[in-house]
């Protein structure tokens, strides 16, 4: 029997299940699921996207459909989907989640995704598609990085806080600042207010980083035995752009590079693994300079046994 709740809908907590990637967040969300009246919301900038199922590790089509996740697949690879996005459908998620009396359950790794769902959205100017066609031009030509260098003569502020190599990010802030005239941060004044709900924010770790890159050349290899360059194959055969955000993403676009013939497969391998370690970094960074975060370090990650940190939520419904 699932445990029921009796609290008012904007007095029901938000779970936010977070961590670096490969630390079991979506097992987490399952167990929670099978004990709490609870609906699973993904936040996952990658389990958007129709067709990219293995190089996103997203769940099988058995384990969703017993587990159901609100916003995987709900896009075109050819497609974006920006933050805005998300804020406006996780929020408008949320309110009739808890309005039926039901426990939100946020299960991911897109910190920035959960960073507006906490602060609020922020009104930014409109993506212009033939301005982002033009910075991916300059980027192919020039490197991502100096796209970087440009924006940190354009907005400091925004440079200080992407990595010289995240293109998607560099990409938007770039879009932004043109398009709209002045910094990221000068667009403030017109913010959308977050849900009223309280936020139980759970990071999930291991307290020995090997164990981690462990794992995460564990999952890389599992994508590559499952038929990743199958499946990059497949999507650009049925039209996928290579040049799209979702080609982007860590190992989409090291496979690209190898069917370009640009790197051979022990490379590629080598270059989608380190990818994601930084992903990882950038994760627990993130994580660290957060306010009210219940860390669950070790506990259950290895084995996917995660009843203590169901009974911890339990206290909160």
């Amino acid at each position: 029997m699932k445990v029921q709740l009796s609290l008012a809908p904007e007095k029901i907590p938000v779970v936010c299940l977070m961590g670096p990637t490969a630390t079991g967040k979506t097992d987490a969300a399952a167990q929670i699921y099978e004990s709490i009246d609870a609906e699973i919301i993904s936040v996952d900038s990658s389990l958007v996207y129709t067709g990219m199922d293995i190089g996103t590790a997203k769940p099988d089509a058995d384990f969703l459909a017993k587990y159901p996740h609100h916003l995987v697949n709900v896009r075109h690879p050819n497609e974006g989907y920006s933050v805005a996005d998300f804020f406006n459908d996780c929020s408008a998620l949320i309110a009739d989640i808890t309005a039926r009396g039901k426990l939100p359950v946020l299960a991911g790794g897109t910190m920035f995704y959960f960073n507006t769902l906490e602060r609020g959205l922020t009104e930014l100017p409109q993506a212009d598609q033939a301005l982002r066609d033009k910075i991916t031009d300059q980027a192919s030509r020039s490197g991502w990085p100096v796209l970087h260098q440009r924006l940190a003569v354009l907005d400091p502020q925004s440079a200080d806080r992407i990595d010289p190599m995240d293109a998607q990010r560099i990409q938007r802030a770039l879009e932004i600042v043109l398009a709209g005239g002045k910094p990221v941060a000068a667009h403030n004044d017109n913010r959308k207010l977050p849900p009223p709900n309280p936020l139980l924010k759970i990071a999930s770790a291991f307290s020995d980083r090997a164990v981690l890159h462990q794992r995460i050349a564990r999952r890389f290899d599992i994508m590559l035995d499952a038929g990743l360059e199958v499946e990059v194959r497949d999507l650009l055969a049925s039209g996928v752009d290579a040049n799209s955000a979702s080609m982007r993403m860590i190992g989409y676009r090291q496979m690209l590079k190898y069917l370009d013939g640009e790197i051979d497969l022990a490379r590629m391998r080598e270059k989608g693994i380190i990818a994601t370690r930084q992903l990882a970094k950038r994760q627990l960074t993130w994580l660290r300079n957060q306010s009210n975060l219940l860390w669950w370090v070790d506990h259950g990650l290895e084995d996917k046994e995660f009843q203590e940190l169901v009974s911890l939520v339990k206290q909160y419904v």
